[in-house]
């Protein structure tokens, strides 16, 4: 599903260069469930960015489900951030004015697609305990109401893969059990290809492979 292959970033800070990411190398099938740990500066948020699409990386070669993404034409990434990949952050990054039934219905509308769901999602809108909130604003939700809001609205479009920034870095132990319990579910139920980035070891633990990063390069 992902196939990284020494992957670099320059980024130029006055007269300074600062190599985020030093030829990066990874692998990931289809269905996965990757931790990426590693310290403050070790390239981790760098590497989801470039597979997200929006920061072009200094060199390398990335294939996302059998495509060149470095080939693509920018409305073609673009398209791939749509229909492909799913964002969720440690910051939910909800519009406050909205309920949660249209934050998560705006994904769709970017999208091009209907936007009222589906059957399968109806079914992943039990899975995330939604169905009596949905209604509500952001404001009105616990912090991990507002995560599992800001995972649906990641799905809603069935991406094949889910990119997660410290989706617990905001929430208690308790909320945090649960979203970890939510990702591994739908990476299960779902066949999803996971990367999550954490600080977390007990976070990591939930993924089937912990890939450990420092500056800049894969080292385990």
């Amino acid at each position: 599903m992902i196939e990284i292959r020494d992957l670099k970033k320059t980024y130029r800070v006055g007269e300074i260069d600062v190599h985020a990411l030093r030829g990066v190398n990874l692998s990931a099938a289809r269905g996965d469930f990757l931790a990426v740990v590693g310290p403050s500066g070790s390239g981790k948020s760098t590497l989801f960015h470039i597979l997200g699409g929006p920061t072009p990386p200094t060199s390398g070669t990335i294939h996302i489900d059998g495509r060149d993404l470095l080939s693509m034409t920018e409305a073609e990434r673009t398209d791939l951030r749509k229909s492909t990949v799913g964002f969720v952050f440690q910051k939910y990054n909800l519009l406050p004015t909205l309920s949660a039934a249209d934050n998560i219905a705006i994904a769709r509308d970017i999208a091009g697609k209907p936007v009222e769901s589906d059957a399968q999602f109806d079914q992943i809108l039990d899975l995330l305990g939604l169905k009596g909130r949905l209604h509500h604003k952001p404001r009105a939700l616990s912090g991990g109401e507002q995560q599992r809001v800001a995972i649906a609205r990641a799905i809603v479009n069935h991406p094949a893969i889910l990119l997660a920034d410290e989706p617990t870095g905001n929430l208690d132990t308790e909320n945090s059990a649960a979203v970890l319990g939510l990702l591994r579910d739908l990476n299960t139920r779902l066949g999803q290809t996971i990367l999550m980035i954490t600080h977390n070891p007990e976070a990591a633990a939930y993924g089937h492979r912990i890939v450990k990063m420092r500056d800049g390069r894969v080292v385990d």
